[in-house]
């Protein structure tokens, strides 16, 4: 079974600039990360984008919603800036009924070294490989619907809506 991973950038790979104190992006961290946790699940990455989610536009949404649509595998994950996450997986909900889509990403970037990246990550695979077709959100541990999910920017962390 292949796991597809889509990179659309986001906190998880962003990356610190010490001469000027700004966050940019270079690579995604998804190979490191995959060789890190020692991940035996056969995966395939694709980079779609590098970029904050809060930049992204519907014509950005559309291009991760075709590349689902023509990925010959039927488990994705992919990793998404978390402001815009749930957004972007409403639009895959409503469009895609035939693969397991799992979105997930960061709230702190992959190279600080105190990430929450790395688990998310592992934590996206392993669901993305056990939950049946459908859209889903999966953060630090939790996996959510993305109609009933929020970023609860006060404390950091998405919660089911009650």
């Amino acid at each position: 079974m292949t796991v597809r991973i889509f990179v659309t950038g986001g906190t998880f790979d962003k990356e610190y600039n010490e001469l000027n104190g700004t966050l940019y992006f270079k690579e995604s961290h998804v190979p490191e990360m995959l060789r890190l946790a020692r991940c035996e699940t056969d995966c395939e990455i694709r980079t779609l984008m590098m970029m904050d989610s809060l930049s992204m536009k519907d014509y950005d949404r559309r291009i991760i919603l075709e590349n689902c649509r023509s990925c010959p595998d039927d488990k994705i994950v992919i990793t998404h800036g978390t402001d815009t996450m749930v957004e972007t997986a409403k639009l895959l909900q409503a469009n895609i009924r035939d693969k397991t889509v799992v979105l997930t990403g960061a709230m702190i970037p992959y190279k600080f070294g105190s990430s929450d990246g790395l688990f998310n990550l592992g934590t996206a695979i392993a669901y993305a490989k056990s939950l049946p077709h459908g859209v889903y959100v999966v953060m630090n541990g939790h996996c959510f619907n993305p109609s009933n999910v929020v970023k609860n920017r006060k404390v950091g962390k998405f919660e089911k809506i009650r």
